[in-house]
């Protein structure tokens, strides 16, 4: 693999010394590593590693700069064949972001600071992976930016053990030395460590103290104070400002306790590590994530922040109990051997990057109703054959949720509810925003209408799919020309799946899946109307959607239909809504031999279930005959006002009536000219010579 990694500078601090040793394990275990940034002192030392740097100045927050810095980071992606982009710090996080856009490069983030609940912080929650030291970052990126769990991966900082492997000065007559190491700046607490070394002084006037590091120069006026306030405390004599130092590990060979006086969540204290690997016991407050490092009293101190008195104590406890420093030094380093060695960090980290090159997270859309959310299952099918690793959602209309739950293709069901919380442009805001929380890295719309289209969009996905219709069909990324002319449903979808790489079989065919429960309640329900076993059963599904009555087959006819079965000995159940209850009943009243009426006492998945017991079914166009079709049961279906050929779904053994008079197919929810002709001229005695004929064949196999 080729790592790019992008920070603002490479100067003394944790997320630098890290950068570079993650470049140089790469780089010893055969993989490349570039680094991106505005330079430093320790450049040399990272081309030394045997990783290569490019300067950019992402360590300014200019617009300007920043979309140059974009461009510029583009061609180096480019240029370098990079395989992926980790950044570790916000501005450099935003032009990795769209670089990685443009160049379809996977992207991933760092975490190292407590950032605070900022629009300028969002996009280190925006990768499909973030790196965690501690769980408190963790939580926090959770809590505060609305960062999936699962997106989450927590490792800790490490250190290199063979940088602190020196011999410590044992010198007898060597007065100790208290250490505190970082920036200075307030969040840092170097007030409360003085604080405290005043009250240290005070039982131990020979011990030193060492501030190691600096302040930046917009805290001058802070180390400006700290340096009047040694003064203020009578620290002058015993106080050294070593400022910033490259020989760190020669520093903690004499040091004897090392303080870190953080006032702020903490994301994880690097410092600790290298005083521990140095064999220095460590005092620390207790904030974020040095809680995971420091086990009170085990392997370290913690004290409450911004409590001098409470700090101070913990020093001499520790200068005083020479038996209780070699434990606790001992009891860290075994603790760092075991859980914060570079080995185990970088070997954890590269596992994140090849996850990350595996995982591929796709989004199905299909909004519209069950028939047509039935008619996806091929699709989603050979999805699941294409990308067999691939983490799948489909967003569904609320109606369709029950039908997919239990779909063995799809590994999560998203709901749009437009009728509730996503209703109105705010609400389809909202569920953009949770939709570009999941990273997906492919949107394939099968609804392509405008809503679809926006909602794949705001996804933010880069890699967006469907038909480029005058539905809005500009704002994806990969759209095709729907210019085939018409096609059934599924080879009309198949048409987007070609461009992932995905042709059609010849073998597709509807699926559902009903549950044990679901054959269960079914088989006592037929039980309980003292339906016998071996009776040859034929379904009717009394209605389509409300907003189709044109489809609907009349009344007298399927009462009719019912009395024809009867004569044969063929028991008849009617399916259908709880809204088709009226109509059911008015046919049980016209029918000499009653059927069995069970519309409104099924749900989608029981239903389907019914069905499958039955022999044979007749259905007009609507959602029931792709129930059938997917159950495999011979169904007869009748087509008045739309086109067998666009909507027919796929199936092992059907008949279909359509007399197509020169009115039909016109495609209206309402006959246009009153008469119902398309439908009312299918008779009773034709759809039972279909019937028959089915089971007949349906008795042959």
């Amino acid at each position: 693999m080729k790592i790019l990694q992008i920070l603002p500078e490479l100067n003394v601090g944790g997320v630098e010394t890290g950068t570079i040793d993650l470049a140089r394990y790469l780089t010893e275990h055969g993989h490349e590593a570039v680094v991106v940034s505005h330079g430093g002192a320790l450049v040399p030392e990272l081309k030394s590693a045997g990783a290569k740097h490019y300067t950019l100045p992402v360590h300014q927050k200019n617009l300007l700069t920043m979309f140059w810095s974009i461009k510029k980071l583009q061609r180096i992606i480019i240029q370098e064949k990079v395989d992926i982009v980790h950044a570790r710090s916000r501005v450099p996080a935003w032009v990795a972001y769209f670089a990685c856009r443009k160049t379809g490069v996977p992207f991933i983030t760092t975490c190292h600071g407590y950032y605070s609940k900022h629009f300028f912080s969002v996009v280190m929650g925006w990768a499909k992976l973030i790196i965690v030291p501690s769980r408190v970052i963790g939580h926090h990126m959770v809590e505060d930016f609305g960062v999936p769990l699962e997106s989450i991966r927590c490792i800790p900082r490490s250190v290199d053990v063979r940088k602190f492997n020196i011999p410590r000065d044992e010198d007898p007559k060597r007065h100790p030395v208290i250490a505190i190491v970082g920036r200075i700046t307030p969040l840092k607490g170097h007030e409360y460590f003085l604080r405290a070394m005043a009250r240290v002084v005070r039982q131990m006037p020979y011990v030193k103290a060492w501030v190691i590091g600096d302040a930046p120069s917009e805290k001058e006026s802070y180390k400006e104070g700290l340096l009047s306030l040694t003064k203020q405390l009578g620290l002058v004599n015993c106080v050294e400002f070593l400022g910033n130092r490259k020989d760190i590990p020669q520093l903690l060979s004499r040091v004897d306790v090392l303080v870190l006086s953080t006032v702020t969540q903490e994301s994880f204290g690097r410092v600790i590590l290298e005083a521990q690997a140095a064999g220095v016991p460590v005092v620390a407050t207790r904030v974020g994530g040095v809680v995971d490092i420091i086990e009170e009293g085990e392997t370290g101190f913690l004290v409450a922040p911004r409590q001098p008195d409470e700090m101070a104590q913990a020093i001499l406890r520790i200068l005083n109990d020479a038996s209780l420093s070699k434990a606790i030094v001992a009891n860290a380093k075994k603790k760092l051997l075991e859980e914060y060695t570079l080995d185990r960090m970088a070997s954890q980290t590269l596992a994140v990057y090849q996850e990350l090159l595996q995982t591929v997270h796709l989004l199905v859309i299909k909004l519209s109703a069950i028939g047509d959310a039935l008619l996806i299952t091929p699709s989603l099918k050979a999805l699941r054959e294409k990308f067999p690793f691939a983490r799948i959602s489909c967003l569904v209309g609320s109606s369709i949720r029950e039908l997919l739950q239990r779909c063995p293709y799809v590994d999560e069901v998203l709901v749009c509810d437009p009728k509730g919380k996503h209703h109105g442009r705010l609400g389809l805001w909202r569920l953009g925003r949770t939709l570009r929380k999941h990273h997906f890295d492919k949107v394939i719309d099968l609804q392509n209408n405008r809503k679809s289209h926006l909602l794949a969009f705001l996804s933010f996905c880069p890699e967006r799919y469907g038909y480029k219709n005058k539905k809005w069909g500009f704002l994806l990324s990969r759209g095709i020309k729907d210019d085939q002319g018409i096609l059934p449903a599924v080879p009309h979808q198949f048409r987007v799946l070609k461009k992932v790489g995905i042709s059609m079989k010849e073998d597709v065919k509807l699926e559902v899946w009903p549950s044990s429960q679901d054959y269960r309640y079914i088989r006592e329900l037929l039980e309980s109307y003292w339906l016998a076993k071996g009776v040859a059963v034929v379904g009717i599904n009394i209605a389509a959607s409300t907003r189709w009555p044109s489809k609907n087959w009349p009344k007298e006819h399927i009462a009719k239909l019912c009395d024809l079965l009867a004569a044969k000995n063929i028991r008849v159940v009617l399916t259908g809504l709880k809204s088709d209850q009226p109509a059911a009943q008015a046919v049980v009243k016209l029918t000499k031999a009653k059927p069995i009426d069970l519309t409104g006492k099924t749900t989608v998945l029981q239903m389907a279930s019914l069905i499958q017991q039955c022999s044979a079914f007749v259905v007009s166009d609507s959602a029931p005959m792709h129930l059938a079709a997917a159950v495999s049961t011979p169904f007869v279906a009748l087509f008045g006002p739309t086109d067998p050929f666009r909507h027919l779904p796929p199936a092992e053994k059907y008949k279909v009536i359509a007399l197509k008079p020169h009115c039909a197919p016109c495609y209206q929810g309402h006959c246009p000219i009153k008469t119902h002709v398309c439908m009312a001229n299918i008779s009773p005695q034709a759809v039972l010579q279909e019937i028959e004929s089915l089971i007949e064949k349906k008795q042959e196999t």
